[in-house]
């Protein structure tokens, strides 16, 4: 399986995804327009996917690793999602929390902390991690606003294949 992210020219996310995203792609200064990906070579069985993005690189700036954007449900004959699929809860994917619902920043819009947030990288360019599970279950039963342990423990034994890329964006 081969996760695939269109990336600019110079091997960065887009600005329409992050810090630099037009007024318009944002919720009161977060950017929320998520990017569009594309699955090839899906796995034999494959019923649904989940996908992770976290910002290792932000550790020594908040003290732990960012959450970004975190769904499943995907159904397993979609192969990815378009642009802006978070916001749209697109082909029913289920959305968990992102780091902007933790106490230290108390954001309280559920369309930015129970959606995708695009990077916002405050110090240096950051490198993102997005991980894609295919996974044998249609569904994982969560519900939305569910927690990434909550994911992990729910993914474990249903996982056929996963594929991970790491995405830049600039300070």
């Amino acid at each position: 399986m081969k996760l695939l992210i269109p990336l600019s020219e110079n091997g960065y996310l887009p600005d329409m995804y992050g810090k630099y995203a037009p007024r318009g792609a944002c919720i009161g200064g977060n950017p929320v327009v998520s990017f569009p990906f594309t699955v090839e070579d899906p796995p034999s069985g494959v019923k649904s996917y989940a996908l992770v993005m976290i910002d290792y690189d932000s550790t020594p700036v908040c003290g732990f690793p960012w959450i970004h954007w975190i769904m499943c449900d995907l159904p397993g004959d979609a192969r990815g999602l378009p642009e802006n699929a978070s916001a749209l809860c697109a082909y029913g994917i289920v959305q968990g929390r992102n780091s902007s619902a933790s106490r230290f920043v108390g954001e309280r819009d559920p369309r930015v902390f129970c959606r995708y947030s695009g990077p916002m990288p405050p110090d240096k360019d950051h490198e993102y991690t997005v991980t894609l599970y295919a996974l044998d279950t249609p569904s994982l039963g969560l519900k939305e606003g569910f927690f990434l342990s909550d994911l992990l423990h729910a993914m474990k034994g249903h996982i056929l294949s996963s594929d991970t890329v790491g995405v830049m964006s600039r300070r």
